[in-house]
Order: structure tokens, then sequence, then C-alpha cells
């Protein structure tokens, strides 16, 4: 074969891989072009260029009729609207235990700690807090229990600032974020009302939990930081009373 015929056969092969790769080009793009101008067309590889979007409202605790249990009561972006009452089950104690709190922020609340939205008192709920008992009682069956839950709630919400052992010597004072944090051994005057008051709508610089952490983890909380306040707190003598009070009362009914 003449290197002419050779030229030739080799363009006729060009030719027709430049056709074909034109005429798929125009397939696609033609596929892209839809009649409904709000429309995008066909997207290729839309991964690649236009980010995924955040979700708050999707329960990643069930997809597609499967349920995964651990993903459930886990911190999520979708707070309930004002005034409603989350199913929390029907378990009487804990029913009552999760309805609305009966204290209310103080006006000031609104510009301080960005309440808005919710019903406010200009008395100081605060302090009448001081009587308020932890309504989750403590007994030597559930101390363990309710300490371990105490501690991984305090290590993922509070430790930061108040630090692994309560004395305010968290990783956000250490490095200058915040300061004056408290140290809780200087704080056993305090009611647990009045602790469960300054994390549920916050307090100086601390900002309001109530939308991080349901009434029940709070008072779990509260538990686990009396421990910081007096040291012989959740112990229990051999006849299985309590070496500190840890006396509750009903907390849903209105003072």
């Amino acid at each position: 074969m003449s290197d002419k015929k050779k030229n030739r056969q080799m363009k006729n092969k060009i030719k027709a891989i430049v056709k074909v790769t034109l005429g798929i080009a125009t397939v696609l793009l033609v596929s892209s072009c839809v009649s409904d101008p709000d429309s995008s067309g066909l997207e290729y590889m839309p991964d690649m260029y236009r980010s995924p979007a955040i979700e708050p409202y999707v329960d990643y605790a069930e997809i597609r009729g499967r349920e995964n249990t651990e993903l459930k009561m886990k911190v999520s972006a979708l707070v309930p609207p004002r005034n409603t009452i989350p199913y929390v089950g029907t378990d009487k104690e804990n029913v009552l235990l999760m309805l609305p709190y009966l204290r209310k922020p103080n006006v000031a609340f609104r510009e301080t700690h960005g309440l808005y939205g919710m019903d406010m008192t200009s008395e100081d709920d605060y302090t009448k807090a001081v009587g308020d008992k932890n309504p989750l009682a403590l007994t030597a069956e559930n101390a363990e229990k309710t300490f371990k839950k105490g501690k991984e709630l305090y290590s993922s919400m509070c430790m930061h600032c108040h630090g692994e052992k309560g004395d305010g010597n968290g990783k956000m004072m250490e490095n200058g974020t915040y300061a004056g944090v408290p140290n809780y051994a200087d704080r056993s005057a305090l009611g647990d009302g009045q602790i469960f008051y300054s994390i549920y709508y916050g307090k100086g610089a601390m900002g309001a939990h109530a939308s991080l952490l349901n009434k029940r983890e709070i008072w779990t909380v509260v538990h686990y930081v009396r421990q910081f306040m007096n040291p012989e707190y959740g112990k229990f003598n051999a006849d299985g009373s309590a070496a500190v009070a840890t006396a509750a009362v009903d907390l849903t009914q209105t003072k």
C-alpha cells in the first residue's frame, strides 16, 4: 500500500472520530436543554460544583423504614415550635418531668441572651428557684448510671468552659476566649433549681442550653456537678440512705 493511500485512510479515520465526537457532544447539549426557564437542565456530576444542602428537619434515625436507635435523641438543629410539648412516651413520671419549665426568664434576658419568642417575667425567678429540688431521685441503685450519663453530657456541653473538675479551668479559659467562670466548689450554697435555671436560660456569659439539652438531661447534669460542690454527694450509707440529702419535689405544679 502506497504512503498516499495510507495518509488518505488515516485522514478518513480522523474525520470519522471527529464526526462521532461532535455528534455525541450535540446530543448531550440538546438533551440538557429543557423548555422550563427555571430548570437548570440536565446536570452532569453536580457534586463537583454544587455543595450539598443542610437538612435540619430530616430525622436521620429513621430512614426508609429502618430505625437507628443510636441516633435517637441526638442533638440536632430542630427546635420545637413555641408552647409545644414533645412526645416523650407514656411513662407518667417522665411526661411530668418534661412538661414546660415553670420558671421564666427575666425580660432582660431577651437582649442579654437572645431569648426572643419566650414568655418573660419582670420578677426574679432565679432567686425563687433556690428552693426547687432536683425531681430526679438519686438512689444507691441508679447513682452509677446517673453519674455516667451526667459525665457524658457534662463532657460534651460544659467541660470546655467549666473544666474537667468543675474548677472553671476549661480549655476556653486557658486560651483566653472567656474569663470569670466560677469554681463549683465555691457555689455549694446554690439550690438545685438555680443550677437548672442557669443551664436552661443561661447566666452571665453562658448562653441558654434549653435547645441543646432536654429537662431530664439538665437535671442529670445538676446531679453530676453537685459532686464538685460536695465530694460526699452521691454516696450512700450501708442502709441505703444518702450521705447528702437529695430530696425531690414536684416541679410540675405552679408555685
